[in-house]
């Protein structure tokens, strides 16, 4: 009954938190957006990379006649968890027009080549799709290939939430693991830990993770492992700090006296009382993995082509910032600076409802 209470006082203390409650709305909106992404977007082939060069680097609130023609390979249908994780495999190829005439079996129509210039053709209207032309509008702009901003930014963030996930759990696993050890037994364990501490810690996190991804390859995969691995550090320092307070306590060596084992006494009378602190920090953890991700990206040892990732496409794109079209490169900025703002607003209230002390 008393935990119930203090529970319900938690959350009510949290959800009070203005700041917090945005930052969790704004997360439940992405992590509802990053796993139905591809009902949702535009574009919902794979890693939306439909390109259509003749029009890239457009505006947002671009429009455009599109003309839908069979592809020639054989398209395979998808089941529903396939497509939740990969998308549709594109059964057409799209051409940009300006208009077209239907004269019996056979389409005419200018092809969109440059802004002012068309080219005249023609196709068998067997050759297309049953609704031949479609009106597209890209909201966001396109990219230089001529993809869809709008539909890559929100599968960008699936990325970014698996990196800050995965990079958030190895942290706390190595973080608490370390930390606990340290604090609890002391002497030459802790003298041990905290020397393997300090060495991480004199190396500069963006050299430490260009090195583990170097020695992993660059990938998916492998950029979450690097972020997981440069981010424990302060985690165990924590710990360390909240076990060596803890063990003192009269309940815990009322607990050896008793003889439990020295992991019972972790896991179930020590981890338990410390966890506002580390919730806390793994809120923080989670907006520094998704900048140092976006960072990685941006350098080109991230995420690769053509999986969308706000740093590649800030990569791709930057060099618009002083040109005409601004938005190419300024939309995932906004996107990352959103998510993370959410995180640590998050985590701000959690420290606030839990009265965690700095």
């Amino acid at each position: 009954m008393l935990e119930n209470q203090q529970k319900h006082s938690f959350l009510k203390k949290l959800l009070r938190n203005k700041g917090a409650y945005f930052g969790l709305v704004l997360i439940g909106v992405s992590i509802l957006l990053a796993v139905l992404c591809y009902f949702i977007i535009p574009d919902n082939s794979p890693n939306a990379n439909r390109m259509i060069p003749e029009i890239g680097s457009k505006k947002p609130g671009y429009q455009i006649l599109l003309l839908r023609i069979k592809r020639d390979k054989q398209v395979f249908t998808h089941g529903f968890i396939d497509r939740l994780m990969n998308g549709k495999e594109e059964l057409y190829q799209y051409i940009p027009i300006t208009s077209y005439t239907l004269k019996k079996d056979t389409i005419y129509f200018q092809k969109y080549v440059d802004e002012g210039i068309t080219e005249a053709g023609k196709i068998a209207k067997s050759a297309a799709a049953e609704l031949p032309v479609i009106k597209s509008t890209y909201y966001l702009g396109t990219d230089g290939f001529g993809r869809d901003i709008l539909s890559r930014l929100i599968i960008g963030i699936r990325v970014s939430l698996s990196v800050g996930l995965i990079a958030v759990l190895i942290s706390l696993t190595i973080g608490i693991i370390l930390g606990a050890l340290a604090g609890y037994f002391g002497g030459w364990v802790d003298e041990l830990i905290m020397w393997f501490i300090n060495v991480v810690w004199s190396i500069p996190t963006l050299l430490l993770v260009f090195a583990i991804t170097l020695a992993l390859g660059k990938g998916f995969w492998q950029v979450f492992i690097a972020v997981g691995l440069t981010m424990w550090v302060n985690v165990a320092r924590l710990v360390r700090g909240q076990v060596l307070a803890l063990r003192e306590l009269e309940y815990i060596e009322a607990t050896r006296s008793l003889g439990y084992s020295h992991i019972r006494i972790i896991g179930r009378h020590i981890l338990p009382n410390i966890l506002g602190p580390v919730m806390v920090i793994a809120a923080g953890n989670f907006a520094s993995a998704i900048v140092i991700e976006a960072g990685l990206s941006f350098l080109g040892v991230g995420v690769q082509p053509p999986q969308p990732s706000w740093g590649l496409m800030i990569k791709e794109n930057y060099n618009f910032i002083i040109t005409h079209n601004p938005a190419l490169a300024l939309a995932p900025g906004i996107a990352i600076m959103l998510l993370v703002l959410a995180f640590n607003l998050v985590g701000n209230g959690l420290r606030d409802a839990l009265s965690v002390k700095e």
